[in-house]
């Protein structure tokens, strides 16, 4: 063969071996090139479980609704912010009201999930009639009763038996308010009661006795030594004797009916902590023993 044909059938064997390697080449993979990853391959990776989103539901919305002495209004409002701050997901709801009053409401059906009364009367007549979770009742506070008059007012009192000389005395009415009912008995045990009839002026509730108080609409009245405390419109004229009355206790207790039994113990177990007695004593409740 000549020389000048050999040339291109070089170069034409010189192309198709290139050729050749390229391929073998290109199916290889590069120990320095990452693999690619597809759409669907992308996705995966980011719903890896580092990057899955907390589909938890948040926790039921409870309402409990407590029936409570209207003695306890204030400090229960405090400890009502403190325990909806702590429990997002329970709303309290308060009923105040003379304890006879609740008493006769629970007893007639009314919804109710605690019981808070300023009387072991109301709670026991509950008790009795199977109304109370028992295990789940027991006495919170203590309270005593005082006489109160006006602050401006004139009115020396150092005795009881110097209620005589006044006009008008207010008390809750004994049958339902148990500041009624020690005030009937404070005013018995001094031999008072009969000879102030006509000078009664009987209440819906003790917060009622110190309105009138505070107005001047009565010249002295029996609250509870913790309402006197909140008031700057009345004065401590005579404490009643511890032996003049029953004790003054307020037992707390779970209703058997309460749509929520669980969050209705919580609620009881705190309000006889630690931190629920302090918001009590700084109101002059004393925490029962």
């Amino acid at each position: 063969m000549h020389k000048w044909m050999k040339l291109p059938f070089l170069a034409v064997l010189t192309v198709l071996i290139l050729l050749l390697s390229a391929g073998c080449g290109s199916n290889s993979a590069s120990p320095n090139k990452a693999p690619s990853v597809s759409a669907e391959g992308s996705n995966a990776a980011n719903n890896s479980p580092t990057s899955v989103e907390d589909k938890s539901e948040p926790a039921e919305q409870v309402e409990l609704l407590v029936s409570a002495a209207a003695s306890l209004t204030e400090s229960l409002d405090e400890l009502k912010s403190v325990y909806e701050a702590e429990h997002s997901h329970v709303k309290l709801t308060f009923n105040y009201a003379a304890s006879g009053t609740l008493q006769q409401q629970i007893e007639q059906g009314a919804p109710a999930d605690l019981f808070l009364s300023a009387g072991t009367k109301q709670m026991n007549a509950l008790i009795e009639k199977g109304l109370m979770d028992d295990r789940l009742t027991t006495n919170l506070l203590t309270n005593e009763l005082v006489l109160v008059i006006p602050q401006d007012g004139s009115v020396q009192i150092e005795k009881m038996e110097d209620l005589a000389k006044l006009g008008d005395i207010a008390i809750g009415t004994p049958e339902s308010v148990p500041a009624g009912k020690y005030a009937q008995q404070t005013l018995n045990y001094h031999k008072l009661w009969d000879s102030l009839q006509s000078k009664l002026v009987l209440t819906k509730d003790v917060k009622q006795v110190l309105s009138y108080v505070e107005t001047g609409n009565v010249d002295a009245g029996f609250v509870y030594k913790t309402d006197a405390a909140l008031s700057d419109k009345v004065k401590v004229a005579l404490s009643a004797e511890a032996e003049s009355h029953d004790p003054i206790e307020y037992p707390i207790g779970v209703l058997k009916g309460s749509g929520h039994p669980d969050e209705a113990k919580a609620l009881y177990d705190f309000l006889l902590s630690d931190p629920a007695r302090q918001v009590f004593s700084t109101y002059g409740f004393t925490p029962a023993e």
